[in-house]
């Protein structure tokens, strides 16, 4: 059933009646006497002419007033998805992200290929956070400020291009930008998700002393050590084995996750890297229920129609009438 968002409107109903009562009418069969004889319009023709224009212009303020008070269809009660938490995703985009070491699917993929792909069906799941985007390298860059769209921290993820802020690593940079965003904001559960292969050697600030700054404003750093132990490497007299992540700073990255309340994972293949963040998806569940909204249909549009229709025609009646009388 339609329901009506602002019912006291209708106390202006009797408006058009006190208006009449406290105006004083013309006489009976008086003329209105205008500068030219062909302009002078006998109110009395008027008067007669008053029963029907008065109902098309009573219904035609009736349904100005149902207009004004916004007729409205609720749809069913739906729950919202919003978990009142902003998590920012930071990821590395340093040189050494194109190394081809990552399987996923049997495919080999370079480590940035292999977070693309599971960190967008991650974004793909946390549907009621708002999610940012830092991306760095020598430098680190706030690409999207915290949003429910999680369409376009997934477009810019995709767009994103290794090495375009620098080869380097600025970890603690990274963090310090995403701790700023999160710190902003009134809400109690912030989380950040660094995403790194190597080891801080560029930027202003120290790892140790972002993560200080995080765990100061509440913000969780989960950290993933991303790359493999292990790569064949063809040479000029064979092939041979190396290790592709002996740069990576693991103790760097389990002591930021520790300090904040945090974990660090390792992922050396890309089922690892997919465990990681389904282990973060568990420690960081989606509320079940939430506080539920209606959607509101608005109905105004038809009364208002039938009012000006209704009004128009009350107006010009008398006038037609006179015209054929």
């Amino acid at each position: 059933m339609p329901e009506f968002a602002w019912p006291w409107v209708f106390v202006l109903l009797p408006l058009p009646w006190l208006a009449w009562r406290w105006l004083k009418p013309a006489s009976p069969g008086q003329a209105l006497r205008l500068p030219h004889s062909s302009l002078s319009w006998d109110v009395s023709q008027h008067v007669s002419a008053t029963s029907a224009a008065s109902w098309l212009l009573a219904l035609g303020w009736l349904s100005l007033l149902i207009a004004a008070a916004r007729p409205q269809l609720l749809g069913p009660p739906q729950a919202q998805t919003h978990s009142g938490r902003a998590m920012m995703l930071a990821v590395d985009l340093s040189g050494s992200m194109q190394t081809p070491d990552m399987v996923l699917g049997g495919q080999q993929l370079s480590r940035f290929g292999a977070v693309e792909a599971i960190a967008g069906d991650f974004i793909s799941r946390r549907s009621g956070d708002e999610l940012g985007l830092v991306l760095f390298g020598t430098r680190a860059f706030l690409v999207t400020p915290l949003t429910y769209d999680l369409n376009a921290v997934r477009t810019q993820l995709r767009s994103a291009t290794v090495g375009l802020p620098g080869t380097e690593t600025a970890i603690g940079d990274a963090v310090a930008v995403a701790v700023k965003r999160l710190a902003a904001l009134p809400v109690q559960a912030r989380v950040l998700i660094l995403l790194t292969d190597g080891v801080n050697n560029s930027g202003s600030i120290s790892p140790q002393d972002a993560a200080r700054a995080a765990k100061a404003t509440g913000v969780r750093i989960y950290t993933i050590g991303i790359g493999a132990t292990r790569m064949v490497v063809p040479g000029l007299f064979g092939d041979s084995v190396v290790n592709p992540s002996a740069d990576l700073d693991a103790d760097m990255l389990t002591y930021i996750a520790h300090e904040t309340g945090g974990q660090f994972y390792r992922a050396t293949d890309g089922n690892q890297l997919a465990d990681a963040y389904r282990a973060i998806d568990a420690l960081e569940p989606m509320p079940q229920h939430g506080p539920s909204f209606r959607l509101h249909h608005e109905l105004f549009r038809l009364p208002l129609a039938i009012a000006g229709a209704c009004l128009l025609l009350g107006l010009l009646w008398p006038r037609w009438k006179g015209m054929g009388a």
